[in-house]
């Protein structure tokens, strides 16, 4: 791994869709974004599925399970060989690019040689785009969606203001499977702020009644989506998530983030969402000012930075432009950025 530490075994847990074809260029290549897994189909319905613009009778498409999450990959609640008892916190510390090493093997693995289209948002974009520096000529095609070259220090303090959250919780250090449950319901709750926005509260959580002085709408929805994290999620690898995000810099060992993007030799397409708090659409014109040739869109979301898992169709629409023309260091439906 980055740090040194040798994991004596690996586990990856991934999804495949549909057939890779004789010529093994049909290949479409999922990184999922932090909290997901790798059953693509499930999560992002509308942009990948039978009838969708990424569909399993054109595309063999492969979604992998991020080093250190909870649906099937090695992570913190794995066997440790030595002790015969989980992890936990004693997990090491995994990097985005070691989730990438990690993807790699497993391409190697089922006989992939190289990527059509390599797509991920927020944290899978963050995995795609150090692939596509550390493997130039195995991406043909990258797509990066509300996504950066560099976690910001407010990214790492949202981050941060969740592992406090997790730790405040008394049974967190306690070494059991469902350990820290409070404080992940409530870092749910603060990262759900970052991931909407002012108007999408203001729309969707709006009070009918005037008189009402407790028992909220917000307060019932923030509550609501802390306890459907935690059933389905666990602590240990919402700390180690965030910290692998806060570890993304493009430039970390290399002579700069500029220099790191300008060797992606993919055809490239970002896309950055006007509404979003916690990567903010001037992230995504840095990516598009120093990718060779790279092409740019961006559109408007009530959803904020989960735009980028519901508006398919003006992700669809984007895509089908990207594909449809062959010019590079464009913006699609926009003014040049100055």
């Amino acid at each position: 791994m980055e740090s040194g530490y040798i994991l004596p075994e690996l586990e990856l847990g991934y999804h495949t869709y549909g057939t890779l074809n004789k010529a093994k260029d049909n290949v479409v290549w999922v990184c999922h974004a932090f909290t997901a897994n790798s059953d693509v189909l499930d999560w992002w319905k509308g942009l990948f599925g039978a009838n969708d613009y990424f569909n399993q009778q054109d595309h063999f498409i492969v979604c992998v399970n991020m080093l250190g999450s909870a649906y099937g990959s090695s992570g913190p609640l794995t066997i440790n060989p030595t002790t015969g008892q989980p992890y936990y916190l004693t997990f090491p510390q995994v990097t985005v690019r070691d989730m990438v090493k990690a993807q790699q093997l497993l391409a190697k693995h089922i006989g992939v040689d190289s990527i059509h289209t390599l797509i991920g948002g927020s944290l899978g974009g963050q995995q795609a785009v150090e692939w596509a520096i550390i493997e130039p000529d195995f991406i043909k095609n990258l797509i990066l969606i509300a996504s950066n070259a560099k976690h910001s220090p407010w990214g790492i303090a949202f981050n941060e203001s969740q592992r406090l959250a997790i730790a405040a919780d008394d049974t967190f250090d306690t070494n059991s499977l469902d350990a820290g449950a409070k404080g992940l319901k409530a870092a749910r709750s603060m990262a759900l702020l970052s991931y909407r926005g002012y108007k999408t509260y203001g729309i969707s959580q709006q009070e009918d009644n005037d008189n009402v002085t407790d028992n909220y709408k917000a307060s019932g929805y923030q509550n609501y989506q802390g306890d459907k994290l935690v059933a389905r999620f666990n602590a240990y690898s919402y700390w180690y998530l965030t910290k692998s995000m806060d570890s993304h810099n493009v430039g970390r060992n290399r002579e700069s983030i500029e220099k790191a993007l300008s060797v992606i030799k993919a055809r490239t397409l970002i896309i950055g969402i006007k509404s979003d708090l916690l990567f903010p659409i001037e992230e995504q014109q840095y990516l598009f000012k120093h990718i060779p040739g790279a092409v740019f869109a961006e559109f408007e979301s009530y959803y904020g930075h989960d735009g980028f898992l519901i508006e398919t169709e003006a992700l669809t629409n984007i895509i089908t432009s990207f594909f449809k023309t062959d010019v590079k260091g464009k913006i699609i439906q926009l003014q040049q950025i100055a």
